[in-house]
């Protein structure tokens, strides 16, 4: 405390960490859920702007070619690949030592995240088959909700509610991108090139084998990583896949505390949130806004199916699911949880930045208006699906301050 009464502000250091042990690295503000979200809906925001004052710039940036691919899938292709691998040694850390490791408390979540997927995806087909001009393929748009930008309004808006509903939220999220990676893998995979996937398999099994025998040295497992890469993207899959498989491999484990999960993902979020995903959001959110376009995310079956979905099928979803869980099985909600409180996160559920970005641009790869409509409907509700939900949130928060 200093001589006034205020917390003592502790030191920012930018790079490298100092002398001071109470110094705050840049790292460490990255690694922050609220920064994350903060710079992520910055970059979409950046993104859109620039293409509204400069469509023609922005596309040929996006198309510019370095090496063998354009910018776009570079950062769709190659930078998503460390979301997707951050996202896979959180998953094998929750399935060993988090909420995923008591199956009890994690049944009510893991239902939801299901059913979250299902309402979405249902809605967006039943208003896309009704008419003529709907786009049927789009279906699994919304079935995504974004893990950083959602954890991140949970903590800005209430961080007094009790730990539990964030777990509750992260095992929801957690399984809910895992379904979007399955969907990814089986629906937008045109054609299998068998050979290079046995090469991927292989340099994943040997990555397995390295992890078991307890193998250190990033000087092994970046190239592995790179290969495995290179050879999914060869196969026809979509290369993030590795990413997640590759977590998904490394060793965690309660007893041994050089498990590398926790040391790679302590070293790798900064990198996701502060670079990957900021650089995916500027090169992959950028839609026109007019009128018409604003118009069409209400009329026209693409806009709409998205919307719709997110916002209404996202929180029917998890809502119901959970409640339909917990009333007909013995799963039981956390004991220090209330409904009112998972509806609040059902709302929330309905961002879906990230995952349903890259979706769209899988879902409608030769209609570039179909998916700039997409992407706008995207943005548009998950922004919607934010706001809602922290003010709910504030209420519930504010509900359990005058409550105790």
């Amino acid at each position: 405390m200093t001589s006034g009464g205020r917390p003592e502000r502790r030191p920012l250091v930018l790079f490298g960490r100092g002398t001071d042990t109470d110094a705050v690295t840049l790292t460490d503000l990255l690694r922050r859920e609220t920064v994350g979200g903060v710079l992520m809906l910055l970059a979409a925001a950046a993104a859109v702007v620039w293409a509204n004052l400069d469509h023609a710039g922005y596309e040929h940036v996006r198309e510019l070619h370095l090496g063998p691919l354009t910018l776009e899938a570079w950062a769709s292709d190659g930078l998503l690949t460390i979301f997707f691998f951050v996202a896979g040694l959180e998953l094998k850390r929750e399935l060993t030592v988090g909420s995923l490791s008591r199956p009890a408390e994690a049944v009510v979540p893991m239902i939801a995240a299901v059913c979250g997927m299902a309402v979405p995806a249902l809605i967006y087909l039943v208003v896309n088959l009704s008419g003529s001009s709907g786009h049927p393929g789009g279906w699994a748009i919304p079935m995504a909700t974004d893990i950083a930008f959602a954890l991140a309004v949970l903590a800005v808006a209430a961080p007094s509610l009790p730990t539990s509903l964030r777990a509750f939220l992260l095992t929801l999220a957690i399984v809910d991108d895992l379904g979007a990676i399955v969907v990814i893998a089986v629906v937008f995979t045109e054609e299998i090139r068998l050979g290079w996937l046995a090469v991927a398999v292989a340099v994943a099994a040997l990555w397995w084998l390295l992890q078991r025998r307890r193998v250190r040295g990033w000087y092994l497992y970046l190239p592995l990583g790179v290969l495995c890469w290179f050879a999914m993207l060869s196969s026809g899959v979509h290369p993030t896949i590795a990413g997640v498989l590759l977590g998904l491999l490394s060793r965690s484990s309660a007893t041994d505390p050089e498990a590398p999960v926790r040391a790679w993902e302590h070293r790798w979020q900064p990198v996701s949130a502060g670079f990957a995903v900021p650089v995916f959001a500027v090169l992959a959110a950028g839609v026109t806004v007019s009128p018409s376009v604003l118009a069409q995310l209400v009329t026209a079956p693409v806009g709409l199916g998205v919307v719709v979905g997110l916002l209404v099928g996202k929180p029917v979803g998890v809502l119901g699911g959970a409640y339909l869980s917990a009333r007909f099985t013995r799963a039981e909600l956390a004991p220090d949880l209330r409904w009112s409180e998972v509806f609040s996160v059902s709302v929330l559920a309905g961002v879906g930045f990230t995952v349903a970005l890259l979706i769209s641009d899988l879902a409608f790869p030769g209609d570039p208006a179909l998916r700039e409509r997409a992407k706008a409907a995207v943005l548009l509700a998950s922004l919607l699906a934010g706001l809602l939900a922290a003010v709910s949130l504030r209420r519930r928060a504010s509900t359990r301050a005058t409550d105790a």
